[in-house]
């Protein structure tokens, strides 16, 4: 099977990140409003992990940079039309030394996209490998492209 990567359009899956993040203009990354559910847990301080969305012609796929998250520590879960990925770092210290100088200072991960109605929440697979988040999306089978045999008349 031949795929080829290529941007995806804007109806298809758009991201969600806190509203002090300025908006991306491109294709996929774009800002809309988070489920009110989440008002709680946006109140801790978060780091907006980097993802490249790859779309296909039978589906999308997330790649996510969370180095440090442990698999027992992320979060995947999907409300209405949202998919939220959440995850706590951890980074252990050796004992009697400490930090002198820390890049990253906040402790959780957190990306929420809107998944638009060709996407099948139903059928998200995840993997986790070296602190590199890979998600596949389907499209659902009516949106997904099929060849139309032409009948001899």
């Amino acid at each position: 099977m031949n795929t080829t990567a290529t941007p995806t359009n804007p109806a298809t899956i758009a991201a969600s990140t806190a509203p002090t993040v300025p908006t991306v203009p491109t294709g996929a990354a774009q800002h809309a409003a988070e489920p009110s559910s989440d008002i709680a847990s946006r109140a801790i301080p978060t780091l907006i992990p980097p993802v490249d969305v790859i779309e296909d012609s039978t589906g999308i796929t997330l790649i996510a940079d969370v180095p440090g998250v442990a698999r027992e520590k992320l979060t995947l879960r999907v409300e209405a039309d949202q998919l939220c990925i959440e995850g706590d770092l951890s980074m252990p210290m050796p004992p009697n030394l400490e930090t002198g100088y820390a890049e990253v200072q906040r402790s959780r991960f957190r990306r929420t996209f809107t998944l638009s109605k060709e996407l099948d929440a139903e059928k998200i697979g995840a993997e986790l490998s070296n602190g590199v988040l890979r998600l596949r999306i389907p499209k659902v089978a009516y949106a997904q492209p099929r060849r139309i045999p032409i009948q001899a008349g």
